[in-house]
């Protein structure tokens, strides 16, 4: 299960033939952003696990099983920076239950980037997928 944002990544990375395109594209996705405020970025909404700098904090809107999962985030990296963002559109909107419901391994498979990031990198992406994990188990 995949939001319809996410669905739209999907789209995009059909019609980029090369991965320095897909690269660019997931590059300027964390590019349009919003950067947190410094105190945002404090040991509690941290990633660790992460070769870079990375920070998720958490914004659930609605409460019980109308509850939806948000977040907002930061990195120091601009491709992790843009994986904030792929994670997001993967995310965004969802209830609890249905964010613990994604695959995001294999959501992400599809995309190819489990193929194409260094070793670093997915283990960092992997800790991002278990914070929010974490959010959405706290709310269920």
């Amino acid at each position: 299960m995949a939001s319809e944002r996410f669905e739209e990544i999907v789209d995009d990375f059909e019609f980029l033939d090369d991965w320095e395109d897909r690269y660019r594209y997931v590059i300027d996705m964390g590019k349009n952003l919003p950067d947190l405020d410094d105190s945002e970025r404090v040991e509690s909404t941290r990633v660790h696990g992460c070769a870079s700098q990375v920070w998720i904090v958490p914004e659930i809107t609605g409460e019980g099983a109308d509850a939806r999962i948000g977040f907002r985030g930061d990195s120091d990296a601009m491709i992790v920076k843009g994986l904030i963002a792929v994670l997001h559109r993967l995310y965004d909107g969802l209830t609890p239950s249905e964010a613990l419901q994604v695959d995001a391994q294999a959501e992400l498979s599809r995309l190819g980037l489990d193929q194409h990031l260094s070793s670093q990198r997915s283990n960092g992406l992997r800790a991002m997928i278990e914070r929010i994990r974490q959010f959405a188990e706290a709310l269920v």
